[in-house]
């Protein structure tokens, strides 16, 4: 047997801030709804699904961490710097550079 993951769901407390903070990593989103569930947004990632989904009110944000290797036209410190991005740690490997942010739940996402 293998596995392969194909589904990512986020809760988050502030959707909308959510959603504009992947944008900006490069995500596209389209808004979805399943029958009466909650209104979300969903992007497709070759065989992956990242959706954001609203937290449940009283419900504890989790501490799950993300990576993404984005590909980035020009430099990403500086499309992150322009995006208003905090960069929280950095590390430097010979072939490629490590950013970690943090969403706008307090999720740290890696970023090379």
């Amino acid at each position: 047997m293998s596995a392969k993951l194909n589904l990512l769901v986020l809760r988050c407390q502030d959707l909308s801030a959510s959603k504009k903070f992947y944008e900006q990593l490069g995500f596209q989103f389209h808004k979805e709804q399943h029958r009466t569930g909650p209104v979300h947004y969903a992007a497709q990632l070759e065989e992956m699904v990242f959706e954001l989904y609203p937290l449940k009110p009283g419900a504890a944000v989790d501490q799950t961490r993300l990576g993404f290797r984005l590909s980035v036209e020009g430099d990403l410190k500086e499309k992150l710097d322009r995006a208003g991005i905090e960069i929280c740690d950095f590390t430097h490997h010979p072939k490629y550079s490590v950013y970690v942010v943090q969403d706008p739940d307090g999720r740290k996402v890696v970023l090379s």
